[in-house]
């Protein structure tokens, strides 16, 4: 008795080898029909025996391709059989679905690089080989179904041999879009800053290429997502010649190694940092670095952790092969500017930063960043930038929203996200929206989402800061009536909530370096009873003046100055370096800000009170990235628990004063206490802070979930040290894991908040 079933699977099912697994597993059911790429999806129409039916759906949910992900399935049962002859792949249906799920790009797989090192593989040396588990492919996809000719391999036409894999359902490079060879794909080409080239096109490239990074050079090179600029780490004139041309004076760079076997002779990697290094998506992992290690300081001033990550192209693993050293791989382009990806943008923004071009002719439709991950204590990780290997890969929310919301994100590190139904699509890194490169990278982002992934979005939300120009673009959207503003570190706190799965009621502790609070001042160390719907601040960092407003990020003295100030009144000398060196002219000038109230925005920022203790210290006075002075803190720390410092909690004012600590701090110093034990402790009070305020709050509003989140959650010291104690005192603690705990995971708090507020009735909504 012969029966017919439709399936409709919605998920990541296209260009992950979904449909030979299907074609395979249907020929072993013995059941009859077709599969076929639908918009959003694939569509199986099958026939045959109902017992043998229910095995295949088993099979199918059961034992998928590892890249694919289902996330729906919908069956029609008890159709009219149609007799097919046999079970066959057809062609993609034109229909667009609602939406589509789309593979992040995949780093090479064993099998491709056995053929890319085997002498009589055909693809042997092919700096383009891939099949369907591997290789580009949000990257290269410019519309969907995701077939070749909606991708930027549409030029290359495949010869006799490449199409008879692709149309073999048998074979690994099945429907595999991106396939080529040597007599059929891309090819490389080695130029000068002009474009002009340097070598014929050939093999003796990639042997040329890294003679060059060998000889001090440095070289442009073309990868999957845009272009790193690279150069030999161990080579310390190179490093720094970089430095000076890219004008990237301290930021760490990141590097790759061509084995782990490499990494582990500078870095400590455990095996939670083993598995990240080696996984499909190849983030760059910071690990912690080896003492005595020959490694030039340029690399990565003033801290103890190295990013590290493994090739994931056929390119990157040409261009190690057989290396005893590691190459500076960071992004391709000038300091703040977004990363270059096409080769005559390349070509423009890069002549003046490198001596070479590694090109080639595919094209890169969309530009993507590297990826950053960080191990924690309890072999999990926290995802601190979410872009290669992770994006486009919808986040599965437990909310499930009626409306399409945009969320634009903050300033910094600037993702934005559109939430529909229960899937959140989390942007790539998009960067610091400071500059007009990084704005269009913005909104063109923005449009290439929804027309890629069918969204309207009918509700907008953004940040209450009214100069960021995420918010300004929100609020100049007029084609979305409903727009929803949602506090920066409510936003913090509902990004890791939905990250977790959890919905609150929460204690929620924000801290980082600044978010505009509901009373037009800049918060930034706070205490919260918070659901997705609402925040109740109810403690913060006293406030203080930022003298000079944004130069007192820039110049971290500004705020040991202050803290100074607050905790003795006129400075003295204190037997301190730091006042020794104190320009008394400057001092005199912030003073005179202070107490006229000019340009000295008030805050309470924990992120501040970082920076003023690293001043403090003598670590960092000014800097030039964000986070550099706090970074600098931590990596003096010494990592046995000593006593910290104690804040002055008074929780009926609601009120944390850190001026106990600065005066200890201080007596420690004139006492000759090291940079590193005044550091532990003072890493140590803020542990202390946290554990005590929720052991106070869970009293009084007996609650035992704490949800940590905000910029300095990056810090691994703290964010473990914090987690394990409260963890003792009987709390549930909660961290980011898929999306970070920056500005970068802002836009999935915001959407969170948005939708929560929607649906608690407490924002009405023009129809």
């Amino acid at each position: 008795m012969s029966t017919r079933v439709q399936i409709q699977l919605q998920g990541v099912v296209q260009g992950v080898g979904f449909r030979p697994f299907v074609f395979l597993l249907a020929q072993r059911c013995a059941l009859r029909g077709q599969i076929q790429n639908s918009g959003g999806g694939v569509q199986i129409d099958v026939e045959g025996e109902p017992a043998a039916i229910e095995q295949f759906i088993a099979e199918i949910k059961s034992t998928p391709p590892p890249l694919s992900r289902i996330e729906s399935i919908e069956r029609i049962n008890d159709l009219a059989p149609v007799d097919y002859g046999s079970f066959r792949i057809a062609a993609s249906s034109p229909a667009i679905a609602e939406r589509a799920f789309v593979s992040p790009d995949i780093s090479t797989c064993v099998d491709c690089l056995n053929e890319l090192f085997d002498p009589v593989d055909r693809r042997h040396r092919f700096p383009f080989i891939n099949c369907t588990n591997c290789g580009p492919r949000f990257t290269i996809i410019e519309n969907i179904p995701y077939d070749r000719v909606s991708t930027t391999m549409h030029p290359f036409h495949m010869c006799d041999q490449c199409k008879a894999e692709y149309e073999n359902p048998l074979d690994r490079r099945f429907h595999a879009e991106p396939i080529a060879c040597p007599q059929c794909g891309p090819t490389l080409h080695l130029t000068d800053p002009n474009g002009r080239d340097v070598m014929p096109p050939g093999k003796d490239i990639l042997e040329h290429t890294k003679q060059l990074l060998l000889n001090g050079k440095i070289v442009a090179v073309k990868g999957i997502g845009g272009f790193h600029l690279a150069c030999n780490a161990m080579d310390g004139e190179a490093v720094k010649q970089l430095r000076v041309r890219k004008f990237r004076e301290d930021k760490p760079f990141a590097m790759m190694a061509g084995s782990i076997h490499l990494i582990e002779y500078f870095c400590e990697v455990s095996n939670a940092e083993r598995e990240l290094l080696s996984s499909a998506q190849r983030p760059i992992v910071l690990l912690k670095r080896r003492d005595g290690i020959d490694l030039t300081e340029a690399v990565a001033p003033r801290t103890d952790v190295l990013g590290f990550m493994l090739p994931y192209s056929p390119v990157h693993h040409l261009l190690l092969e057989n290396t005893d050293y590691p190459v500076v791989m960071t992004s391709g382009n000038i300091s703040d500017e977004p990363i270059c990806h096409s080769d005559a943008d390349a070509l423009k923004r890069l002549s003046r930063i490198a001596d070479y071009f590694l090109l080639h002719n595919r094209r890169i439709h969309r530009r993507m960043d590297d990826s950053i991950v960080r191990a924690d204590g309890r072999s999990r990780s926290t995802v601190l930038r979410r872009s290669r290997g992770y994006a486009p890969l919808p986040l599965k929310l437990s909310i499930k929203s009626d409306h399409t919301i945009l969320a634009c994100g903050a300033e910094l590190k600037n993702t934005f996200c559109f939430v529909q139904g229960s899937q959140a699509y989390l942007s790539h890194h998009i960067g610091d929206l400071q500059n007009l490169e990084t704005l269009q990278s913005f909104s063109e982002g923005i449009e290439d989402f929804q027309r890629f992934f069918n969204l309207r979005a009918d509700v907008v939300a953004y940040d209450l800061h009214p100069e960021y120009l995420s918010t300004k673009f929100a609020l100049s959207l007029g084609d979305v009536q409903n727009r929803i503003g949602v506090q920066h570190h409510h936003a913090h706190l509902a990004s890791c909530m939905v990250d977790n799965e959890i919905e609150g009621p929460v204690i929620g502790v924000a801290m980082d370096g600044l978010g505009y609070g509901t009373d037009g001042r800049l918060w930034g160390g706070e205490f919260f009873i918070a659901d997705l719907a609402r925040a109740e601040r109810v403690a913060h960092l006293a406030y203080v003046p930022m003298p000079g407003g944004v130069k007192a990020i820039r110049e971290p003295w500004r705020m040991a100055a202050v803290y100074l100030h607050q905790a003795f009144g006129e400075l003295s000398e204190h037997d301190l370096t730091f006042t020794s060196r104190l320009n008394r002219h400057a001092w005199t000038n912030l003073r005179k800000l202070m107490d006229h109230r000019i340009n000295s925005p008030e805050t309470s920022s924990m992120g501040r009170l970082f920076d003023a203790v690293s001043s403090l210290l003598g670590l960092a006075d000014a800097v030039n990235y964000e986070g550099q002075a706090a970074i600098a803190l931590e990596a003096v720390a010494d990592r046995h628990c000593l006593p910290g410092y104690e804040f002055e909690i008074d929780l009926e004012r609601g009120v944390i004063d850190a001026r106990p600590v600065v005066r200890s701090i201080v007596t420690d110093l004139r006492c000759g206490k090291s940079s590193s034990t005044v550091s532990a402790r003072f890493h140590q009070a803020v542990v202390n802070l946290i554990v005590g305020v929720a052991q106070r709050l869970k009293t009084e509003h007996l609650l035992n979930r704490v949800v940590l989140s905000g910029g300095v959650f990056q810090n691994s010291l703290l964010k473990e040290r914090t987690r394990q104690q409260l963890e003792a005192h009987g709390f549930e603690v909660f961290t980011h894991q898929r999306v970070p705990p920056n500005d970068g995971g802002i836009a999935l708090g915001q959407a969170s908040v948005a939708h929560a507020l929607i649906k608690s009735g407490s924002i009405e909504l023009c129809a």
